[in-house]
């Protein structure tokens, strides 16, 4: 039977050295991407920064590869930005996002050195004048504005409806207070504007229309101003997406914001994005061991080792995805079952009525497309271990992040 290989590397020789379930990273598809956003994100007219949205998949071990590539990074927590502050990502390419920073988060920014900080409302940007004041520090502060766009995706995981939890309404209020609150601080600075619409989007027409409410926003301003749209771009998980890839949305979105600029008669100080997912999701693959399996009247279940402590997207979201067993890739699929975990949950099932071949116990099943917010987004839920990760490239790997031990469960646990 023909075997997958990862970078490489079969898909046995992963798990008898590494165990399952197994977070696996394409090393080199990851760079391809890198590379990819790195040469198509680039303007004659103003400056670009890419930043990584590190939620998607954090170590530190990926943060040093981002930077090789003169990423910068994106970060929601303290967790997070401690995480950046360990890799080679140097200080001032770290930009703090989040609705709720706490104030020790807040005192975490400014203590290490930072320099952006993306504000999200008046009580933030109130504390954060005052915190300025106190350790006599600049900031840079770029506003999230909410411009009430809804780009079709996933209701959680869009970001822009006009009720969302994320950003301000530029004609609100609170964003006129905050204009007059920073303009009355001597530290802080006012950077430019960001904007995330969503994740998993296709349609380029709702990057338009968020690109013409921010350009419209920069005409009531005298000088230059950054602009950064997020990120949001889609990925393939199974047949049915269908994105552009990394160059054709690169080249539309930056086409139409020239022609947006210039019909305005507008420029900008630099434009950022933050891709996340779509530089790792579709690098990284799940391995799981195929356990039992059990026939009910309407289905045909496969068990896994695994499941929505590893990936919760599917019970999260619905989300959908693809797989193989990755020790029989040529084996005819005869059988259309149901892959399901072993935790404790009805709704535990990673893919549902998917063709298959017959299995053995033993068997291994590979998830494709699980790269983005599989690792981010486990728990220890039914006291499971989170996977190791490893990154295989030509044939060789490397370890990332160890299994957790039973030791580890236990490790912060007081009797």
């Amino acid at each position: 039977m023909t075997e997958l290989h990862i970078g490489g590397v079969a898909a046995s020789q992963l798990v008898a050295q590494y165990g399952s379930p197994l977070y696996v990273y394409d090393q080199q598809q990851l760079e391809t991407n890198l590379q990819a956003y790195k040469q198509a994100f680039q303007s004659d007219r103003f400056p670009t920064k890419i930043l990584y949205a590190s939620k998607a998949f954090q170590t530190v071990g990926m943060m040093n590869l981002v930077n090789q590539y003169g990423f910068g990074v994106d970060v929601v927590s303290a967790g997070e930005l401690y995480t950046a502050l360990q890799s080679d990502v140097p200080v001032d390419h770290i930009y703090f996002h989040g609705n709720n920073k706490s104030t020790e988060e807040l005192k975490m920014a400014f203590e290490s050195g930072m320099q952006h900080i993306v504000c999200d409302n008046l009580m933030e940007l109130t504390e954060l004048s005052q915190l300025a004041n106190d350790y006599k520090q600049p900031m840079q502060i770029m506003f999230r504005l909410n411009v009430g766009i809804e780009a079709h995706t996933h209701e959680y995981i869009v970001t822009t409806h006009i009720d969302s939890k994320f950003g301000m309404a530029y004609d609100s209020s609170d964003f006129k207070a905050c204009l007059e609150l920073l303009n009355d601080n001597d530290y802080l600075e006012l950077e430019g504007f960001h904007v995330h619409i969503g994740s998993q989007i296709f349609e380029m027409d709702a990057w338009y229309a968020a690109i013409d409410k921010m350009v419209s926003y920069l005409n009531d301003f005298d000088q230059p101003l950054t602009l950064n749209l997020g990120g949001g771009f889609g990925v393939r998980y199974t047949e049915d997406d269908k994105p552009l890839g990394i160059e054709e949305t690169m080249n539309q979105l930056l086409r139409y914001l020239d022609q947006s600029l210039t019909a305005a008669d507008l420029t900008v100080k630099e434009l950022i994005i933050e891709p996340g997912r779509s530089l790792v999701a579709e690098a990284g693959y799940t391995l799981y061991e195929i356990g039992y399996q059990k026939q009910t009247p309407n289905k045909t279940y496969y068990f896994v080792d695994g499941g929505m402590a590893d990936n919760i997207r599917p019970s999260l979201y619905q989300a959908k995805y693809s797989c193989d067993v990755a020790n029989k890739m040529d084996a005819e699929k005869t059988e259309h079952v149901t892959v399901a975990g072993k935790y404790c949950e009805s709704g535990d099932v990673l893919i549902q009525d998917v063709a298959l071949p017959k299995v053995e116990k033993g068997d291994l099943l590979v998830v494709y497309a699980t790269g983005a917010y599989g690792y981010s987004m486990s728990s220890n839920y039914n006291r499971s271990l989170t996977p190791a990760v490893v990154f295989a490239k030509d044939g060789q790997t490397t370890e990332i992040v160890k299994r957790q031990t039973y030791l580890d469960l236990l490790r912060n646990d007081l009797k």
